[in-house]
């Protein structure tokens, strides 16, 4: 494995000091999502297998995590279970499968979001840095009060906690989940455009997104209820709530 304490010149971006582990196998993708991210700022360690990469992610703290799915030694499913166990780190996952069993299986086990190989680094680091400032924002709620709960029906929504409760069960939900179900319910039946979801959430304005808006709505549909979210043909979605 390798670790770099090295920033790139011109220092004050937005990634400064933070660490992020990249976890693959593939030696070109390794050495260009590395450049990638070591000239945006972060600090960056590399493991080429399951194994090394649970091991990684306790000795280091990583701030974030950029994970292949297919891995020697244990896949990265199995890395995201083992690493969520241990302590929550937001994980955008790689696949080199267009297969949306495999993104659901991915959300389900604590990733936040995937790309689909061949991907521009460009968009790769522009996740990253999204991904890092939805915990930030996760972090400045938590010590925010926030007024009240937000209840529509038996779904629950605790905005100063981050939790949300259905029948008053917690459920739980990857911070980007919880992000995509508080804008929905931010104008509750109102239908919002998977274009404004990947804006509102992802901060990523660039269409070529949409699946991912797609994949997390039936992640969130599986864990609320999939009543709860109506899909509108060639539009998008809208929470449902209960009649007045």
């Amino acid at each position: 494995m390798e670790q770099t304490h090295t920033t790139h010149q011109g220092a004050a971006t937005p990634g400064a000091q933070r660490r992020v582990l990249v976890v693959e196998d593939d030696a070109t993708i390794v050495e260009a999502v590395s450049a990638r991210l070591r000239a945006e700022g972060f600090l960056v360690q590399t493991a080429t297998d399951g194994p090394a990469a649970v091991e990684a992610a306790e000795a280091w703290q990583p701030d974030l995590m950029v994970l292949d799915v297919m891995l020697p030694g244990f896949d990265g499913l199995e890395v995201c279970r083992r690493v969520q166990a241990q302590r929550p780190v937001p994980v955008l996952m790689l696949t080199a499968r267009d297969d949306e069993t495999d993104m659901l299986v991915g959300l389900g086990v604590g990733a936040d979001d995937y790309m689909t190989k061949p991907f521009s680094m460009r968009e790769l680091a522009a996740r990253v840095h999204v991904l890092l400032r939805r915990v930030e924002r996760a972090a400045l709620a938590a010590v925010t009060p926030r007024s009240g709960i937000l209840r529509l029906g038996e779904l629950e929504i605790d905005h100063a906690q981050r939790r949300v409760r259905v029948r008053a069960e917690d459920v739980h939900l990857t911070p980007t989940e919880f992000d995509l179900l508080v804008c929905l319910a931010n104008t509750p039946r109102a239908v919002l455009s998977r274009e404004q979801l990947l804006a509102e959430v992802w901060d990523w304005a660039d269409a070529s997104g949409t699946r991912t808006v797609d994949s997390h709505i039936k992640a969130l549909r599986r864990k609320i209820g999939a009543e709860r979210i109506r899909t509108v043909h060639g539009v998008g979605y809208a929470l449902e709530t209960p009649a007045p």
